[in-house]
């Protein structure tokens, strides 16, 4: 159960993190090669290089809240799979009104072991619902919003969730 803790608090770190704009935590979040994919054209595999971008995207916001729930955690001597479903609302006043974009997904990790305790070697993050005004995110008016939207249920016929391979 330690190790289930451990991990537990390492995802809800990640939040405190986004909502605090804290990039130096992703250090004790993600592996330093770490293979983050948030889908469409947003996939990173070099720590430094993705909190560089998330630090430039969320600088944008005014306030953002992120909230990690539903906890699945499989441990396997130093690996281990997470899934986690995740609802953020990012707030951006210029944008207009409303002034927010909410959005429900979930995050599914493969975690590793370390000298220094767990990290996230491998996420791949997808949004399964938005709603507010798309224009919060937009850095620029010249570009267009666009997301991938996923159902976790096809995610899972088409075998890509790592924490159910994990449990199977």
């Amino acid at each position: 159960m330690a190790d289930r803790e451990d991990i537990v608090a390492l995802i809800n770190l990640y939040g405190l993190a986004m909502d605090t704009q804290r990039w130096d935590l992703f250090d004790r979040i993600f592996t330093e090669d770490c293979d983050a994919d948030y889908g469409a054209s947003s996939h990173w595999t070099d720590r430094a290089r993705f909190k560089a971008d998330f630090g430039s995207f969320h600088a944008l916001f005014d306030a953002t809240q992120h909230v990690m729930t539903n906890h699945l955690v499989k441990v396997a001597g130093d690996r281990a799979a997470a899934h986690t479903y995740g609802m953020w609302r990012l707030i951006r006043h210029a944008a207009g009104d409303p002034p927010v974009w909410d959005g429900t997904g979930y995050y599914d990790d493969e975690l590793v072991r370390t000298q220094d305790g767990w990290r996230i070697a491998r996420r791949v993050c997808r949004v399964v619902f938005w709603t507010g005004n798309p224009r919060v995110q937009a850095p620029m008016e010249e570009i267009a919003f666009q997301l991938d939207l996923v159902s976790l249920r096809e995610e899972a016929a088409q075998g890509r969730l790592g924490f159910l391979k994990a449990i199977a």
